[in-house]
């Protein structure tokens, strides 16, 4: 089994490499002599507003040359990401200097005109790439004051200033002018010019100037994290002054001397709350099942995450076209054992029988929610016609990827946990008859107590999630991943001291359902995101039209899910840990 899992990750490795692998000899290497071609490659175009609704750039009645022009094909980051790179086929040298020349004539019938006055009235942008060096532009731009057939104006000429140091291409910049109406019947030329230029920026700087350093590393920020530190302290100080000060009279009980019998039948006939159920406190849950599956996923997506963002800081990874998406997808597959081994640990400790079951749960859980809504998403997009549709060859990768490496490393973890970690270990033996459970006021119900835990978690990350939405939904590149290193380990902190104190007063209830309770007080955290990403949506984007509006509750339902299945099991085993801790020193019997 370990030969066949690690030969199938060479060959996911080999591969990741070949389909990442550059078409062209000096883009490999970014270095070009004097009169070397260099490609311009087009990618995509869409509305402004809508970042996912983005379709080939030559969609638009674009110049295009004539022939097969080279596609350029990324890895998998770079298809899902809906990057579609095409050689340009304009004449551009290294150092060679263009006054201006002609790309074509385009004539514009009343097809072409409706389509390009359809565009530039949704503010549509496109982009290209030249030595991996994005450029930017917008199609035309709208003039309303002017009468109707003349208010809709098309960029004819593009002008391209490229900075270089040595034989390096250290920026690239594009400008327009020559805006002529849309007319139809007319036919316009399309130009463009090439201006080298010389600079002292290093190659290893070149991608400074795409992070926007005053948004990122704002003073709020910086708060915001010291804040969320603050509520760290506060919060893990709270826990240990209460509960240990609480436990320590309980356990003083229990540790009186035998000869004081009278004191201790009097104290034991006045117990009340989290003693009373020890009989109770670790019958198996309801649903076993399902819940060692999310608990073994949310362990394996915290590692994943803590990874990713650890790889994120060393390797920079934001430099390249979905580079954290291949990432986060080949760390995935490779973390896979986690889930496995906590899944089948957790399962075989509470006495389960049907492990087959747990374990392809476990295994297919969060694959196969990110393929229900990547489904509807995808079926979409293919409506629409849109880049963001992903190929059938991009999905058959990645059910690979799963199929051969995820999978059976899900089953490789779930036969070490059941046979290294599974023996039962409970402090107190489970009573026959269940405990009834008396009424309690209304606050101190499981949904209550779920509800509410998710308060802090997301009080805690609440500045930063502004911070990842802004950049994944307005066109920021996010570099700040030591901050996002920092707001993590404090989400898991507060997610662990709040799921114990939940789990403290659900106990004092004489409630020992405790186990999806801490779950869900724990998830409840991507409840609050849900909601704060519906405010975002409406407040603080010009998105519109059903395609984005999906692309965007789509993804981040996926986003939500996600958290909410992380820091679920992360509450529940930090429950799990503390309501061990504090039958181990009483009589259970």
């Amino acid at each position: 089994m370990l030969s066949t899992v690690r030969s199938f990750s060479i060959f996911l490795i080999f591969s990741l490499f070949f389909f990442t692998s550059p078409t062209s000899g000096s883009e490999s290497d970014h270095k070009y002599q004097a009169g070397d071609p260099v490609t311009l490659w087009v990618n995509k175009v869409g509305p402004y507003n809508n970042p996912q609704e983005i379709y080939n750039y030559y969609s638009l009645p674009f110049c295009h040359s004539s022939g097969n022009a080279a596609h350029k094909w990324g890895g998998l980051g770079e298809v899902l990401g809906g990057n579609q790179l095409i050689d340009s086929q304009i004449d551009i040298k290294f150092k060679k200097n263009v006054d201006k020349n002609t790309i074509c004539e385009l004539e514009l019938d009343a097809t072409k005109v409706k389509r390009l006055k359809d565009a530039i009235d949704n503010s549509y942008w496109f982009e290209f790439f030249m030595d991996d060096l994005p450029l930017w532009g917008f199609v035309g731009e709208l003039h309303p004051h002017r009468s109707p057939d003349n208010k809709h104006v098309l960029y004819t000429n593009k002008n391209i200033f490229v900075k270089y140091n040595g034989d390096h291409i250290i920026h690239v910049n594009l400008t327009q002018d020559s805006p002529k109406p849309l007319e139809e019947g007319s036919v316009l030329g399309m130009t463009y010019s090439v201006k080298w230029i010389s600079t002292d920026i290093s190659f290893a700087r070149r991608f400074d100037v795409y992070l926007d350093h005053p948004f990122f590393e704002h003073q709020i920020h910086w708060f915001s994290v010291f804040n969320s530190f603050m509520m760290v302290i506060f919060l893990t100080g709270l826990v240990s002054m209460i509960l240990i000060r609480t436990l320590r009279k309980d356990y003083a009980k229990y540790a009186r001397e035998d000869d004081d019998l009278e004191a201790l039948e009097r104290d034991v006939n006045e117990e009340s709350g989290w003693k009373l159920v020890h009989g109770d406190v670790f019958r198996t849950p309801q649903n076993l099942v399902l819940l060692t599956a999310v608990v073994g996923a949310g362990a394996q997506l915290a590692t994943l995450a803590l990874l990713v963002i650890i790889l994120a800081i060393i390797g920079m990874l934001y430099i390249g076209r979905g580079a954290i998406v291949t990432t986060s997808i080949v760390c995935y597959a490779l973390t896979s054992f986690i889930s496995g081994y906590v899944s089948g640990g957790m399962y075989s400790r509470y006495g389960g029988k049907k492990w087959v079951k747990s374990m392809i749960l476990t295994a297919s859980l969060i694959p196969f929610l990110c393929f229900g809504i990547g489904f509807i998403l995808n079926t979409i997009a293919i409506f629409y016609r849109s880049l963001a549709a992903i190929p059938f060859g991009t999905m058959v990768v990645i059910f690979v990827i799963w199929a051969f490496i995820s999978f059976p490393l899900v089953l490789l973890g779930t036969v070490v946990g059941k046979n290294w970690s599974g023996a039962p270990n409970n402090p107190c033996r489970v009573k026959t008859i269940p405990r009834p459970i008396p009424e309690k006021k209304w606050y101190l119900t499981p949904f209550v107590v779920s509800l509410l835990g998710g308060l802090l978690p997301f009080g805690s990350i609440f500045i930063e999630m502004y911070f990842v939405f802004t950049s994944f939904w307005n066109y920021k590149v996010y570099y700040v991943y030591g901050f996002m290193l920092l707001v993590f380990v404090i989400l898991i902190i507060v997610t662990i001291c709040v799921t114990i104190v939940g789990t403290y007063f659900l106990l004092n209830a004489e409630n020992y359902h405790w186990q999806w309770t801490s779950f869900f007080c724990a998830a409840s955290t991507a409840v609050y995101v849900f909601l704060y990403s519906l405010y975002y949506y409406y407040l603080k984007t010009k998105m519109s039209g059903f395609f984005q509006t999906s692309f965007y509750f789509g993804y981040t339902l996926m986003f939500c899910l996600g958290l909410g299945i992380l820091c679920g099991a992360v509450g529940y085993l930090g429950s799990n840990l503390f309501v061990r801790r504090i039958y181990r020193n009483i009589k259970c019997d």
